[in-house]
């Protein structure tokens, strides 16, 4: 788990942010440098359930709020990484937008 040490707004009205994470979370970049997100596990505010479905409830499905399926592409390929914390897993998916 990572914590901003210092931050510092550019001319352009960009900010530059001084972060500082452990090891183990850097490895999980696998090295890219580009289309970085930051985000904090204390942010989300909407509640949302896993589904469990199936013979011995094998299959688990999450559940998108209906607040959050505005703009989604559905049947569509979607990317999911699996972050791992002392205290916590984190699931972050990459779906594509509905263009019109």
């Amino acid at each position: 788990m990572g914590k901003i040490l210092n931050s510092k707004t550019t001319n352009d009205g960009n900010l530059i942010f001084e972060v500082l994470v452990d090891y183990e979370e850097a490895l999980q970049l696998k090295g890219r440098v580009k289309n970085i997100h930051l985000f904090s596990e204390d942010v989300p505010d909407i509640k949302a359930n896993i589904s469990l479905r199936g013979k011995n409830e094998a299959t688990k499905y999450f559940l998108i709020p209906k607040e959050l399926r505005k703009d989604l592409k559905f049947n569509t390929k979607v990317k999911c990484q699996k972050i791992e914390t002392d205290t916590k897993t984190i699931f972050v998916y990459v779906v594509d937008k509905f263009k019109l």
